[in-house]
């Protein structure tokens, strides 16, 4: 055996020197299992993780399975702790980590890191909505020297389809609409080089393998054309005041230019639109504040990544925006263009003069799903448009643009939930057992829940016919695949009459649904969404248009005692007959003479609900009051809004749901700032109960007399419409205190389609605030009836937690 040979002596070596410092042994490899979850797939967290690793000369590998992202990383245990730290302190901005877990294994001593293939496996993952546009993209498609200049479907990693394009988990090229383009070498080699920012973006394409546009004309109207020259040719027919069918990404918009008041009034008469407001799609926010006001933070959301449509007040006179636009209404809905073909449809720098602010609205005719089939446009909306600009990438999801409007105090009101927003979960504060709630019957969303996950689907509107119904049945299959839920209890509207509610028994096999009452589900709907858990009830102020009550009879105007095992109703309108039930709807006037002769009030010729109608129509209504034809008894918030519109001469005729009291709120809007007072509500016991103590009853009597004598002193309809709405906030507040009083319960929630009414819901926070109430209002969830599942999900699904044992 050979020895080392001896080293020379040193001063350490003398006696008594300091030991010589020996140095420690490296810390063994440490391997890690990591499950992330949350949403953590469409949104470059993969590739994230992989430049992380390597940053850190960590080996092991990342992938996806229908949970989430699993990683397997090894090396020193301080630099996995300190990767471990940065998963979701540093994730991509449109990732939200909302859990990780992981254990330790033996190290195997591997090099490198790769990303694995996607898997199937049980478990549940969070899909991403559609994203705008991102500005890195935006630069590269105005960018003359980059080859994807002007490419209609540029994206990356940070922005574009997700939602509308994924058939199912995990989320990966095959899984998509995308996996019908295969790329090109050039999108390849991005694709799989973890320093390009489209590394492994799955909807990555080019001029070269992505899709392409097609203008197809009216029949007769020219060839179709493929390309540039199809959006060079859209653009010239907008300019033209045609209207053009524009394919997004969740179906098909109608488009003309808003500028135009012959374009729009053809838009409108073709689509049969009546008065409703169109939205508008302004090219950049400049423009925007050319036609609205726009605050700092509705400027923060119409420029972020969901952008919605934002309802924005209108500029007096309203600049370059054609009146025909939002006719009667104070407000404009505003969005801003969220996929490269906006952006090139309203014209990039250099382009030829074109509209920079178009009317876009739903590719449907009214009462009918958004069209999201090519084929089916041609025949659906012939008749509508002129010519269709379309492509080639499938649509997988039907899914219409969300609409907000954002408050004084900053805060977001979502009334439509649908792009931007979907299939973002909302976080329930109980769990509930896996099932699907159906909603109601106007303004539908199914929502599918587990554990403490729920799921809206977009919106889908009214269940009016058999292509909205089929709608609802493909969006709640699609919620299944994308979350893996298998629901084992529907849950369902009270109404006997509901579309939905009869979905719901033909597919709830052999556990019948559980139905839920209307007003109760849109109190708990508001409860779920801030965090209660249920243990103490609240004072719901649920106020809509309709609701079948317990009673058979139409509610709408409540003041319930809830939580989530029931209610007890404190409080509500007193009823009066509704002529024609839903179809008088439609005739605020005759609602109104209908209050008229219940409160005992004279319906004389010089009252404006009177003069709408003519006599052949004033003598049936009174037959048909007298003798209860037709008549469904009504305590309805809604109807008595439509009721004063009337009688203060500001609406007679509604041609779209809730216009009546639209069109109350803006002239309210004009004298609000005056001190206008407030009418007075009757306040007095009621009869029945149900076991319990009767409701009061909230008399309008007081109010209807109040608004007879002042319009025949010539008060303006804007001064009565400020007094009425100052009168039901006075109202709710001391209905509210009573029930305080009653029952020692200090949460208010404010909720039902009523409250989209912005200074009602402000008038009634501030009055309730002020008394010191906790005053709950909706966010991200809807108070109309789109936010109804989440509430029917809650109340029929929640899992009971157990009793006190018996000895």
């Amino acid at each position: 055996m050979t020895e080392a040979p001896a080293r020379p002596a040193t001063p350490a070596d003398a006696p008594g020197a300091p030991a010589t410092p020996t140095t420690a042994p490296a810390p063994a490899p440490l391997r890690r299992r990591i499950e992330v979850r949350g949403v953590v797939q469409g949104v470059g967290y993969r590739p994230f993780v992989h430049r992380l690793a390597r940053e850190l000369a960590l080996a092991g590998f990342v992938g996806n399975d229908s949970s989430g992202v699993f990683i397997e990383i090894e090396g020193a245990p301080e630099t996995v702790a300190r990767f471990c730290a940065r998963l979701a302190g540093q994730a991509p901005p449109l990732a939200e980590v909302t859990g990780i877990r992981h254990h330790d294994l033996t190290a195997e001593g591997t090099d490198g890191f790769t990303i694995r293939p996607s898997r199937h496996s049980a478990g549940q993952t969070r899909l991403p909505p559609d994203t705008a546009t991102c500005e890195e993209c935006l630069r590269e498609l105005a960018d003359p020297a980059d080859r994807r200049h002007r490419h209609p479907f540029i994206t990356c990693t940070h922005c574009g389809p997700r939602f509308t394009l994924t058939d199912t988990l995990p989320y990966d090229r095959a899984t998509t609409t995308m996996a019908d383009f295969p790329m090109c070498p050039r999108c390849a080699a991005e694709y799989t080089d973890p320093a390009d920012r489209r590394f492994h973006a799955q909807p990555v394409a080019c001029h070269d393998c992505g899709p392409r546009l097609t203008l197809t004309p009216a029949p007769g109207r020219g060839r179709p054309e493929h390309g540039e020259q199809a959006l060079r040719r859209a653009r010239q027919l907008l300019a033209e005041g045609r209207i053009v069918a524009v394919k997004g990404l969740g179906g098909y918009h109608l488009a003309c230019d808003a500028t135009d008041p012959a374009a729009v009034r053809a838009l409108r008469a073709r689509k049969a639109r009546g008065a409703k407001p169109f939205a508008v799609m302004c090219a950049d926010p400049a423009t925007a504040e050319s036609v609205a006001t726009v605050t700092p933070a509705e400027r923060a959301v119409l420029t972020g990544p969901c952008r919605p449509v934002v309802l924005l007040r209108r500029r007096t006179p309203s600049g370059p925006l054609a009146d025909e636009v939002c006719p009667g209404s104070p407000h404009v809905g505003v969005m801003l263009p969220y996929t490269p073909v906006h952006q090139l449809l309203l014209g990039l720098p250099g382009d030829p003069p074109g509209p920079r602010l178009l009317v876009m609205t739903s590719g449907n005719r009214s009462g009918e799903p958004i069209v999201t089939d090519d084929a089916q446009a041609l025949t659906r909306l012939a008749g509508l448009a002129d010519a269709w600009l379309a492509h080639d990438r499938r649509v997988d999801a039907p899914c219409d643009d969300s609409v907000v409007r954002v408050r004084a105090d900053g805060t977001t009101l979502v009334l439509r939930r649908a792009r931007g927003y979907v299939p973002r979960p909302v976080t329930l504060p109980v769990p509930v057992r896996p099932a699907l709630a159906v909603g109601g019957d106007l303004k539908n969303a199914v929502c599918l829940g587990s554990g403490h996950d729920a799921w809206f689907s977009p919106h889908i509107g009214d269940m009016g016919d058999l292509a909205t119904l089929d709608a609802l049945h493909h969006a709640q299959l699609r919620l299944r695949r994308l979350t893996g839920v298998t629901p084992r209890l529907l849950a369902a509207d009270r109404h006997p009459g509901y579309h939905s509610a009869r979905w719901a028994h033909r597919h709830s096999g052999q556990e019948p649904p559980r139905l839920v009452q209307h007003h109760h589900a849109h109190v708990a709907s508001a409860m779920a969404q801030h965090g209660l858990d249920g243990t103490t009830p609240v004072i719901g102020v649920a106020f809509d248009g309709t609701g079948y009550g317990d009673d058979g009879t139409v509610w709408g105007g409540e003041v319930l005692i809830a939580d989530y095992d029931g209610f007890h109703r404190f409080a509500h309108l007193t009823p009066a007959p509704l002529p024609g039930g839903d179809t008088g709807v439609a005739n605020p006037c005759r609602t109104a003479l209908a209050r008229l002769r219940t409160a005992g009030l004279p319906r004389d010729g010089d009252v404006p609900s009177v003069t709408a109608c003519s006599p052949a129509e004033l003598a049936v209504l009174e037959r048909q009051l007298e003798r209860g034809l037709a008549c469904v008894a009504t305590s309805s918030m809604g109807r008595l809004f439509d009721a004063v519109s009337s009688l203060a001469g500001v609406c007679h005729r509604a041609g779209y749901e809730a216009q009546a009291a639209v069109e109350l709120e803006a002239e309210a809007a004009r004298a609000w700032s005056e001190p206008a007072g407030a009418y007075t509500f009757g306040i007095a016991p009621g009869h029945g109960g149900n076991g319990g103590p009767p409701p009061l009853l909230c008399d309008p009597a007081p109010v209807l007399r109040a608004v007879l004598q002042d319009v025949r002193r010539g008060t303006g309809p804007a001064v009565v419409a400020a007094r009425f709405h100052r009168g039901v906030a006075a109202m709710v507040a001391e209905i509210c205190e009573r029930a305080r009083r009653a029952t020692g319960t200090a949460t208010v929630v404010l909720t039902g389609g009523v409250f989209a009414n912005a200074l009602l819901e402000e008038e009634c926070t501030a009055r309730l605030a002020a008394a010191g109430f906790r005053v709950l209002r909706h966010g991200e969830v809807p108070p109309g009836d789109g936010g109804l599942a989440l509430g029917q999900l809650v109340v029929a699904a929640r899992e009971q937690r157990p009793g006190p044992q018996s000895p």
